[in-house]
């Protein structure tokens, strides 16, 4: 592999960029432990132990979102799992199993009726805290948490909550204030749990703006952020990094041209870059995703304006004529991601670059539930 380089590749083509995805995972691991708050990285973004172990140095664990995550993990060596979606009835004997196999796995409830099902198949469990009124959980210091506490008995570990509110946000302010109210809601339940004489040994707190950004986490022993690791267009739209902080982005083929139209047609549809539009509420709106060169250069007014299955349409966001001379048949592009999870979803592996863009290894992902 190292050996190749990127124009050795077949487009559509998954890049990574190892300083990147470096520089990335320090700066994040710096941060939290300034506030002296465990990571528990999600791996639902990267799926990929080359890549999640890189970022293990003193974590608590791994988030998953999927039992195939889960036992991809536990596979490859990790034992402290949190399963941080409410989980299926159907599921718990597969999980029961997975926790039979000397890994902690705790999973999430918000409902009386999961938690006395999660507690007969003898699972941990933390009770989610519905922080942001964005999704799901319970409300903070609710009787509906302490009911879920006791019906959970001894497999309470804890509270836990995720402010995907935050990607709502339109300032680093707002994004600030999102953080206090992440926090706030699990250490204020937790406490209230406390005092009924259940004590949270977790107090967890997720989303990778409100890591960024936020001010205090007293009280919280750790954080969950996931696609800090990679960052996409949608993190740069809400000043959590630059463009230069992206470490994937995909590799693709000029193969056409519409001149009439002032387009350029590459081999990355929406099957190579998915149908997220995360950047279409904000300052900047990158379309399908932001173009650039070989080199990994943005390539200023270039975006993605729309994606079929198999086309990817590039056009000037300005409307201003492209040289056609300069794209050639066959140029490779880059084109970076508004969704870092949504993207690496497409494909089975990494095409990993190293300090000099060479290409150094090849790293399997993987995907299912």
């Amino acid at each position: 592999m190292s050996t190749l380089a990127i124009a050795d590749l077949q487009t559509p083509a998954l890049l990574l960029s190892r300083p990147r995805l470096d520089r990335n995972i320090a700066r994040m691991k710096a941060r939290m432990d300034g506030f002296a708050v465990s990571l528990r990285p999600h791996m639902k973004t990267v799926k990929s132990a080359d890549v999640f172990r890189l970022a293990l140095e003193g974590a608590a664990g791994v988030t998953v979102s999927t039992l195939a995550e889960a036992e991809y993990a536990a596979a490859n060596g990790v034992k402290n799992i949190l399963y941080a979606v409410g989980m299926a009835p159907a599921k718990l004997q597969r999980a029961a199993a997975l926790a039979g196999e000397s890994v902690n796995l705790i999973v999430t409830v918000d409902s009386v009726d999961a938690a006395r099902a999660v507690a007969q198949a003898g699972l941990a469990a933390v009770i989610e805290i519905d922080s942001d009124d964005h999704r799901a959980g319970v409300k903070p210091k609710s009787e509906d948490a302490r009911e879920i506490g006791r019906a959970l008995g001894g497999s309470f570990r804890g509270v836990m909550t995720h402010a995907g509110g935050s990607y709502d946000c339109r300032s680093v302010a707002d994004i600030r204030a999102m953080a206090e109210r992440e926090r706030r809601a699990v250490v204020d339940t937790a406490a209230m749990l406390a005092e009924a004489g259940t004590a949270s040994q977790i107090v967890s707190v997720g989303s990778t703006p409100t890591a960024t950004f936020g001010e205090r986490f007293d009280g919280v022993t750790e954080a969950r952020p996931g696609v800090y690791m990679f960052m996409d267009l949608v993190m740069a739209g809400l000043g959590v990094c630059s463009l230069d902080d992206i470490a994937i982005s995909v590799l693709a083929s000029i193969i056409g041209h519409q001149r009439d139209k002032n387009w350029l047609l590459v081999d990355a549809g929406w099957m190579a870059l998915s149908r997220d539009r995360g950047t279409a509420g904000h300052a900047v709106d990158y379309g399908y995703g932001a173009v650039c060169d070989e080199a990994g250069s943005p390539l200023e007014d270039f975006i993605v304006l729309s994606a079929n299955q198999e086309h990817g349409i590039i056009t000037r966001r300005s409307g201003g004529p492209i040289d056609f001379s300069a794209f050639p048949i066959g140029r490779m592009l880059r084109i970076l991601p508004n969704h870092a999870c949504a993207t690496a979803a497409q494909f089975s592996a990494y095409e990993v670059l190293g300090d000099d863009e060479t290409l150094t290894a090849r790293w399997p992902r993987i995907n299912g539930w």
